[in-house]
């Protein structure tokens, strides 16, 4: 920089102060904040103008979950969001193969809803039958009779209804359950890992139990409210056609402003999930750094992150709470006014003679009843439409297209070979420049290489995990990426650094990939990872719980049971990424030849940035910059004095 023609040193920031916001606003120009300044209230304004703000603020919401969702359908990264046809598939499916109980459930609550509808028409007729000279003692005491039965009659077929609608929900939510676990599983690992962790986690969470709670109780409870809301309309058209004209009157705006409401939470609601997957993200991003954050100083820059963030939610929260009010407040006007309507044409009706006494108190009592079922049922569609934006936020993992179509060809041998392989996590980035590798059946190969070199890319392509943007990875001559799953892990295995313990048995936890495997076979194999001796010190043995909420591992503990895993699992193919990297040395390495020894026979691919890896090994690729530089034995390459030779000396030393 200068001034003046002067050269000027300006002090380097340091890393506290480099994610300082207001210095950060500063060198970037003034970056803007994710709330625009249109959505702040204003302090001091009038009636008029605090109205017209809410409006402009209202309309600007809108557009921001508009945009929001268009985004979310396909984005460049992360899970997308499914589209309605695909909720209506869904929703359709469940129910199909549930026609026997569905069908049980509409006949039970029709019958209750008639039953219950019985009564007001009951007490009509006793109106006019009092209304009437002569005695009434007799049709008293028979409709009293009536009444008692009928109230009876209706309480027995609410219970069943409600037992069926339980039954009916509880089984939905089990397929549904089901569903969504079947294709979390069935996600490409490369897609998952373009996905934020909030997001994952909300979706799987969250959006799980919002799910729940519409299957179980928003769906059966609207399809009563439905019935009995329909029935009672019917009830008050048959009773008298003038009574019923303020009802259906009051239809109108209503069914408008359900519509306009229909229209538009959907987007809201998926808007609401997307936000708060952004807050699940900041939060653990700084939990898992939390002494990165530390250390550095960046408490207040993720405090800010983080309100930031809630501000973003408490906006979209605004939104759908501001679409709930409007809807709102039309039921209510449409609820009340009805009944002044029916008592005051019903006046009118009976001084001309067009409607007896007890067609007015059976019509007000009718509008009185449709009152409850018809809040119940736009109370539920509100959260049939909460369930629905998580659902298809949870179907939106089931339309991330699969990376792989698998063939039906099966391998001749255990040869693995690579062509001209080339891989982008990026368009035009390519971070593999034609890798060439053929695999000698049996040999241990070690990859080293510079942080960023493209070690780990290499081994991920190696084991299937990626398929390579260009050329190809064969195994007997077939395509890696052509073996349906099961199979592929049977071939070829992957083990990082990076290790989950299940909620189980420390049994359960290796035997995963192989259920069938006896006591024997898993003993052997925490024997070969030098796990044995610890397992046994265990409370339970085998039988130990292990997993949240049990018996806690060490990190290195982990990666013995997943190597364990690995071992029963007993593929010809071995990728090792930095799978001893939580292991102390000495312990690492007398791991390492007791697997050595183990997979003598099988192809090892370590890839490792401790050097006495590649010293045991038959061969060394030297990856760098996407490239293999060399290829040769340890002695070889020490002898051509070239990249190897250069970090060996730099381990050694």
């Amino acid at each position: 920089m200068t001034e003046r023609g002067v050269p000027v040193i300006m002090p380097m920031a340091d890393s506290a102060e480099t994610w300082d916001d207001e210095r950060s606003r500063r060198a970037m120009g003034g970056r803007q904040s994710r709330v625009p300044a249109e959505l702040r209230v204003p302090r001091e304004a009038s009636v008029g103008e605090r109205l017209r703000a809410w409006q402009r603020r209202h309309a600007l919401r809108e557009r921001r979950a508009r945009d929001f969702y268009t985004r979310s359908r396909n984005p460049e990264r992360g899970l997308p969001v499914a589209g309605w046809p695909a909720v209506a598939d869904f929703i359709k499916g469940l129910l199909t193969r549930r026609k026997g109980l569905a069908l049980l459930l509409l006949i039970l609550n029709g019958l209750a809803a008639v039953a219950g509808l019985i009564v007001p028409r009951v007490l009509g007729n006793l109106v006019d039958a009092a209304a009437a000279t002569g005695t009434v003692a007799a049709t008293v005491n028979g409709l009293a009779i009536a009444v008692i039965a009928i109230v009876i009659m209706q309480a027995l077929l609410t219970f069943g209804a409600r037992v069926s609608a339980a039954i009916f929900g509880q089984d939905l939510l089990a397929s549904a359950r089901e569903y969504i676990v079947r294709t979390v599983l069935r996600l490409p690992l490369s897609r998952v890992e373009s996905a934020s962790s909030g997001d994952l986690v909300t979706r799987v969470t969250r959006d799980v139990g919002t799910m729940s709670e519409s299957v179980r109780w928003g769906l059966p409870e609207a399809v009563v409210a439905l019935i009995t809301t329909v029935l009672t309309v019917v009830a008050i058209v048959l009773n008298s056609p003038l009574l019923a004209l303020p009802i259906l009157v009051s239809v109108a705006p209503l069914w408008i402003a359900v519509r306009r409401y229909l229209q538009r939470a959907p987007m809201g609601y998926i808007t609401e999930g997307g936000s708060y997957s952004a807050i699940n993200t900041s939060l653990t991003e700084t939990v898992e750094g939390a002494r990165t954050v530390e250390s550095l100083g960046l408490q207040r820059h993720r405090t800010d992150l983080t309100d930031e963030d809630i501000e973003v939610s408490a906006q979209a929260e605004r939104y759908t709470m501001s679409l709930r009010n409007l809807l709102f407040g039309v039921i209510d006007i449409s609820y009340n006014t009805p009944l002044v309507w029916t008592i005051l044409l019903g006046g009118f009706g009976y001084s001309q003679g067009w409607v007896t006494l007890g067609q007015i108190t059976a019509a007000t009592l009718y509008i009185q009843a449709v009152v409850e079922p018809l809040d119940r049922l736009i109370s539920n569609v509100d959260r049939l439409q909460v369930g629905v934006a998580s659902t298809t936020r949870l179907l939106g993992i089931a339309a991330v297209p699969q990376d792989r179509e698998p063939g039906d060809r099966q391998p001749s041998d255990s040869h693995l070979v690579g062509r001209d392989l080339r891989f982008a996590y990026r368009e035009d980035h390519d971070v593999l420049h034609g890798v060439d590798l053929d695999l000698v059946p049996g040999e241990r190969l070690a990859i080293v290489g510079p942080s960023g070199s493209g070690k780990s890319t290499l081994g991920r392509l190696l084991s299937g995990i990626n398929g390579p943007r260009t050329g190809r990875v064969t195994v007997g001559d077939v395509d890696l990426i052509k073996l349906p799953l099961d199979q592929l892990r049977t071939q070829v295995s992957l083990v990082t650094q990076e290790h989950h313990v299940f909620v189980g048995s420390i049994r359960d936890n290796i035997v995963l990939a192989r259920e069938d495997s006896g006591d024997d076979v898993v003993v052997a194999a925490l024997r070969t990872v030098d796990a044995w001796d610890w397992v046994q010190r265990m409370p339970a043995g085998l039988d130990t719980m292990i997993g949240s909420g049990n018996n806690a591992l060490t990190p290195a503990q982990a990666q013995q049971i997943a190597l364990a895993r690995l071992v029963v699992a007993d593929p010809h193919t071995l990728v090792l990424d930095e799978a001893t990297s939580l292991i102390d040395p000495r312990t690492a390495r007398h791991l390492e030849g007791s697997m050595a020894a183990l997979l003598e026979d099988r192809t090892v691919v370590a890839i490792a940035h401790r050097l006495h890896t590649a010293h045991d090994a038959d061969r060394i690729a030297v990856v760098i910059d996407g490239r293999i530089a060399e290829l040769g034995s340890h002695q070889e390459l020490i002898d051509a004095d070239g990249e190897y030779a250069s970090l060996w000396r730099a381990w050694t030393s």
